[in-house]
């Protein structure tokens, strides 16, 4: 079994609700099913992004942490 995975940002403005963020996945998820894909789910993944002290204090970076949601699928 060969699996895929795929990064995805949910895009929605003040404006857009619920159904366009659906609609958002459904379109990717049609795309590789069309492709033989099939959908297994949603994913995140955090990780962890070290701070920098920048050059002599100047544009230093606290450390965060960052969420990304994936989709699999496996054929």
């Amino acid at each position: 079994m060969t699996y895929k995975v795929v990064p995805f940002s949910a895009a929605v403005s003040n404006t857009e609700g619920a159904s366009h963020l659906a609609s958002q996945v459904e379109g990717i998820i049609s795309s590789y099913a069309s492709s033989g894909w099939e959908y297994v789910g949603i994913h995140q993944l955090q990780t962890f992004k070290a701070g920098s002290s920048g050059c002599f204090g100047l544009g230093a970076a606290p450390p965060t942490t960052i969420t990304t949601e994936f989709i699999v699928f496996r054929q």
